[in-house]
């Protein structure tokens, strides 16, 4: 038997999970960390297989404005090393990422970093791989949180351009083996499969809104194969340019995390850092 060649490479096809309405007709939910006897959620999922065009040597050719997503090579290493320590990522990491979007989304003159979520594929890890299509926010959720973190000035900001941007990568020393990050073009979405879902956290009480992904067969999937630590995607959740009549901004990219169906059992689970923060500008 051929030994698998890791990390994978080229084109794939795997299967995909997307929204799948409430059974009652209710208003979709998400329960974050639920109270006892309360369920994560209330809506499904239904599984779909897509090809997942791999855009490895292509990565200078997407966009932002055009697809939602954009790839940053050669990174410098990171002052932050284990990534275990939530003060010292936001210490020695948040600067680097707030660098980065200033330094590659041109126009911008403000960056709010507002949190950040660590996943690992193993069974003791807090937050692993979500395998499930999905947007992390809307145009609702992100109106609101500039009024959140901007009580002061977020009128004057709201007339602006503003966005939210997850700089997401991985944490292994090697190049991804298994469970790579998937995401579509927001060129190739339509408005009628994206479905708000409220976003509910139990301790605080706060509220927002995320987004469901129905199936559609004109969704363009990519990925890019044995992404590694010295990379960055940016993937764009919302852009108020995508508000403005006759615009051709999307501003937001689906994305989910998905078993590749050549990746050993034994391969290395992926570990992964995603950054969130408001952009503002120009």
């Amino acid at each position: 038997m051929t030994a698998a060649v890791l990390p994978p490479r080229g084109d794939v096809i795997a299967t995909l999970n997307f929204y799948s309405p409430p059974e009652d007709n209710s208003k979709p939910y998400n329960n974050v960390d639920p109270n006892p006897g309360q369920p994560p959620r209330n809506y499904g999922s239904v599984s779909h297989n897509a090809t997942i065009h791999d855009i490895r040597g292509h990565e200078t050719e997407y966009s932002l404005d055009r697809d939602a997503f954009q790839v940053l090579l050669n990174v410098p290493e990171s002052v932050e090393k284990e990534f275990v320590d939530e003060e010292s990522i936001k210490t020695n990491y948040y600067p680097e990422v707030e660098k980065l979007l200033l330094d590659n989304i041109p126009g911008t003159n403000r960056v709010y970093i507002f949190d950040h979520t660590i996943r690992r594929s193993r069974p003791d890890a807090p937050r692993q791989p979500v395998n499930q299509v999905h947007i992390d926010q809307t145009a609702k959720s992100v109106a609101k949180r500039v009024q959140r973190y901007f009580p002061d000035e977020a009128e004057k900001l709201l007339q602006g351009r503003y966005r939210i941007v997850n700089v997401w990568r991985p944490l292994n020393k090697k190049p991804v083996e298994s469970n790579p990050l998937s995401f579509a073009s927001t060129s190739s979405l339509l408005d009628q499969d994206v479905v708000p879902i409220e976003h509910r956290y139990q301790k605080t009480g706060y509220v927002g809104e995320t987004a469901g992904i129905k199936h559609n067969s004109t969704q363009r999937w990519h990925y890019i194969s044995g992404m590694t630590g010295s990379e960055r995607l940016f993937l764009e959740c919302f852009d108020s340019e995508s508000l403005k009549e006759g615009s051709k901004i999307g501003g937001r990219a689906p994305h989910t995390a998905f078993v590749d169906p050549r990746s050993p059992a034994d391969a290395e689970g992926r570990e992964s850092i995603e950054v969130r923060a408001l952009v503002f500008g120009p």
